[in-house]
């Protein structure tokens, strides 16, 4: 590396503090840690004067350690958060704990200890390690959802729900985990498996109570139009579960007794001429009356249970074999007036719908495969429009056609059909036009401990009993220990028994507690203001922070948390509590970390310890790598090399610091220097820096972290080419440069980025610090390349000023020595220019 070249010095001595020629990056992350801490960095409050800027993660869950998808995820909002002060906005960037929930009490039951002191103990460790990380929370805002000041409003918001009708109980069919002895909710089953633990779901018959979500079904998906800072994957994945379906609902009479109507919903009513059959679900209450049957009833019997341990998901999976059993019972066509078989089978479920579909086979694959395999009736009545179908099929034909064979609709295409069908069923008093939704109430009833208790009693005399508001919260009892299979609730007297609240009699506490999605589905809302204890938000607070300007988590909770805080913001919105409809303006789902290419986990052995990680090469080179090594949206693969990569990029920064900061201790600090008095080399690295600065503005809001880091590491090699080439570099460039890159490198490596500055004899924080402003002017190049190419062949280059038109490029090119001869004496047959970068020549 050459010397550093004289340059005119400012007089007045630049007061540095000494520096270490290593980059000791335990003794910096821990000292500006500590003084980040002291200064309360963080910490905000609503400003009439900055725009806000609403900075959220999916807050954590104290499994008792992080790994490296927390440190991707956590870090990846961060470097947005810290960007966005630097950018003048007034960032609130909270974290809080997801603290109730099963494997706490799973835990608890395990090593015989209260999951109590099991979820805090985990949160002491946790929080030590996001501090050692260096993230930038506004930790006088953490919230803990197991203790009582904030479960209490959980328990506010369901007596509001229940006094508007939202809240209800019901006796219905659930899924039930035999390994967690607990309700899940449709959304919580995957593949017919637990959601948590992989265990296979069966379906059981108790009383719980629900939120009527179903009420919202239309805005939740209309809104979902509003949301344009959000993945279309996850709208998506929203509209499918939410699952509107336009269609008729008709009622077919049951043969024995037409007093009884069965319900069906199709979204086919053209082919209902077709219909040979009805199918219910086994869990059909008129199918639990049919059971005692003499002649069919042991059949229904041993098919309704076989059924009841297959979870829903398998049982509509496309590969799972279609079975049924005939009920004995008969059904009568509204339209037809003929006797139809009545069956149930597995791929029929009571929440879809209403629990009954009438089968058209010609019409359906699925009930053509079904009806082939019972030999039961398959009638075309839509014929394709080549008129190329009879009645010996082969598979369903499924498209919209023109109907035969249904009577005085016959002739008609299938859209107009549907809608005469629908107007006569109307007339005729057995059906009309109708929607229906895939997505049904939420269930929140849960049989464990570890969780919000439901406030409602239940007395003799008055019957179902809301607790009064001025009870709340009701207290989750201290335990010292939990057995598998039951809820200790049940079995504490000073919990169970209680006063009526309205005739003041003996009653008994509610002994379920609430699904722990209702804890994640407003915690956002009670960051800006965690402390108020007369309602569950501040309206000053909720006005000035919401909505949610980025929110940062994994795509699997699309369905699940995603819908579900989407509800809430509704239910709070009628609630007079917000003035929107929406509560997350942008929403950005990150990829998973893998090691070997899988999932990190440790049953797998491939699990990476941050606190290893950081140990051994600093918080910093973790965090660079994390965001470097991937696009933030896709899968990470986990590499030492990449992490040793990043390592060696901050140690490179530091030697330059040093050797700068060595000629500044000597001879002080260098004053501006004009773009005329650079040398050609300085003014290309002028240029290279405001192209880095441009492109990482650019990037940071696009979530483009890795191609952001990748440019800083371009604009060092810049600096190295510089100073390694020019005969007498600049310090005053060099100072300049390198006190703009510890601004860019500060949302990504705070610790490094606040030492350099500091070194820089910087006394502003950094983290305060104006974002560098881009200059276009000095970004542009002085001169670009125009390739010439001759059929497609590359034969020269030219130079020429950034901005030459089209008909100088076609000029310059064809009057080019090099190029000639490969054109001349041949016919040019078109020329073709993409501006400012290339001409072809065809000839």
């Amino acid at each position: 590396m050459r010397s550093l070249g004289c340059c005119q010095l400012s007089v007045v001595s630049c007061q540095l503090f000494t520096m270490n020629e290593t980059y000791d990056y335990a003794a910096i992350e821990r000292k500006w840690q500590e003084r980040w801490a002291q200064a309360r960095e963080f910490e905000v409050q609503e400003e009439s004067d900055r725009p806000k800027y609403y900075v959220l993660e999916m807050f954590l869950y104290p499994s008792g350690a992080l790994h490296i998808g927390h440190v991707r995820n956590y870090t990846l909002g961060d470097s947005i958060a810290r960007f966005k002060r630097m950018q003048g906005f007034n960032v609130l960037h909270p974290i809080g704990w997801d603290a109730f929930g099963l494997p706490a009490e799973n835990a608890a039951i395990q090593h015989n200890i209260p999951p109590e002191r099991w979820t805090l103990d985990n949160i002491e460790i946790m929080k030590k390690q996001c501090l050692r990380m260096g993230w930038s929370y506004d930790w006088n805002r953490e919230i803990t959802t197991c203790l009582p000041e904030y479960y209490r409003w959980n328990q506010w918001f369901f007596l509001q729900m229940f006094k508007q009708g939202l809240a209800y109980r019901r006796k219905g069919t659930v899924n039930w985990c035999e390994q967690c002895q607990t309700v899940l909710a449709n959304e919580q089953v995957e593949n017919g498996l637990c959601w948590r633990d992989k265990s296979v779901v069966v379906e059981k018959e108790l009383d719980q109570w629900c939120f009527r979500i179903t009420q919202y079904n239309e805005q939740l998906l209309q809104d979902l139009d509003q949301l344009e800072g959000w993945p279309e994957k996850v709208k998506s994945m929203q509209r499918n579960w939410i699952g509107k379906s336009v269609g008729a609902r008709v009622t077919f009479p049951l043969a024995d007794d037409p007093g009884l109507g069965l319900d069906i919903f199709t979204t086919r009513l053209d082919t209902i001429y077709g219909a040979t059959f009805v199918v219910l679900a086994p869990e059909h209450e008129w199918v639990k009356g049919w059971m005692d049957d003499p002649e069919h009833g042991e059949e229904l019997s041993r098919f309704v249970e076989e059924i009841r341990r297959q979870g829903r998901d398998v049982r509509t999976a496309e590969e799972t074999e279609k079975k049924g059993v005939f009920t004995g019972r008969y059904a009568i066509n509204p339209f037809t007036q003929e006797r139809i078989p009545l069956w149930i089978a597995n791929f029929v479920l009571m929440e879809y719908g209403t629990g009954a579909i009438m089968a058209v086979p010609a019409h359906d694959q699925r009930d053509f495969a079904f009806a082939e395999k019972y030999d039961l009736d398959i009638r075309l009545v839509i014929q394709s429009e080549d008129h190329s179908l009879n009645s010996d099929l082969d598979h369903a034909f499924v498209e919209y056609g023109v109907l035969v064979n249904s009577g005085p609709f016959s002739g008609l295409s299938s859209q107009e059909a549907q809608k005469k069908m629908a107007q006569h069923a109307q007339r005729e008093g057995f059906g009309e036009a109708s929607v229906s939704y895939r997505l049904r109430d939420w269930s929140i009833s849960r049989q464990r401990y570890w969780g919000t208790p439901i406030p409602m009693v239940y007395c003799q005399k008055c019957g179902v009993v809301p607790v009064s508001e001025e009870d709340l919260p009701v207290m989750l009892p201290q335990v010292e220990s939990i057995q598998l299979g039951q809820s200790p609730l049940a079995t504490i007297p000073e919990f169970l028994n209680t006063r009526c609240p309205q005739c003041q009699g003996k009653a008994r506490r509610e002994t379920d507690t609430m699904d722990t999605f209702v804890d994640s589905s407003w915690y956002f809302y009670r960051y800006t203001d965690n402390l108020i204890d007369s309602s569950p938000v501040r309206d000053e607070a909720v006005r000035y922070w919401l909505p949610v300007d980025i929110y940062i988590g994994g795509v699997e909770h699309a369905i699940l948390h995603l819908i579900y805080m989407r509800f809430f913001t509704k239910v709070m919105r009628d609630l007079g509590l917000v003035r929107f409809d929406e509560p997350v303006q942008g929403l950005f789902t990150q990829g998973m970390v893998l090691k070997g290419g899988m999932k990190m986990s440790k049953s797998r052995g491939n699990v990476v310890s941050p606190d290893t990680v950081v140990e051994g090469h600093g918080a910093d080179a973790l965090r660079l790598f994390v965001q470097f090594a991937a696009p933030a949206d896709r899968e990470l693969e986990w590499s030492e090399q990449g992490l040793e990569g990043c390592s060696r990029f901050l140690n490179r920064i530091w030697r330059m610091l040093y050797r700068l900061r060595e000629e500044m201790s000597q001879d002080g600090s260098a004053d501006s220097i004009s773009q005329e008095e650079l040398s050609e080399r300085g003014r290309a690295l002028r240029r290279k820096l405001h192209q880095t600065i441009g492109k990482l503005t650019h990037d940071l809001e696009r979530f483009r972290q890795n191609t952001a880091i990748a440019a800083i590491m371009e604009l060092l090699n810049s600096v190295y080419e510089y100073v390694d080439q020019e005969d007498h570099p600049q310090p005053a460039l060099l100072e300049e440069v390198l006190k703009t890159m510890a601004l860019l490198l500060s949302p990504f490596a705070p610790h490094f980025a606040e030492e350099m500055w500091e070194s820089l004899g910087q006394k502003e924080r950094l983290t305060f610090a104006p974002w560098p402003q881009f200059d276009p002017e000095l970004a542009r190049e002085e001169g670009i390349k125009i390739v010439i190419q001759v059929n497609g062949k590359v034969r020269s280059r030219f130079s020429a000023l950034p901005g030459i038109s089209k008909e100088e490029m076609e000029t310059l090119a064809l009057e080019d020595e090099k190029t000639k001869a490969f054109i001349e004496g041949k016919p040019i047959r078109k020329v073709i220019v993409v501006p400012q970068k290339l001409v072809n020549i065809v000839v």
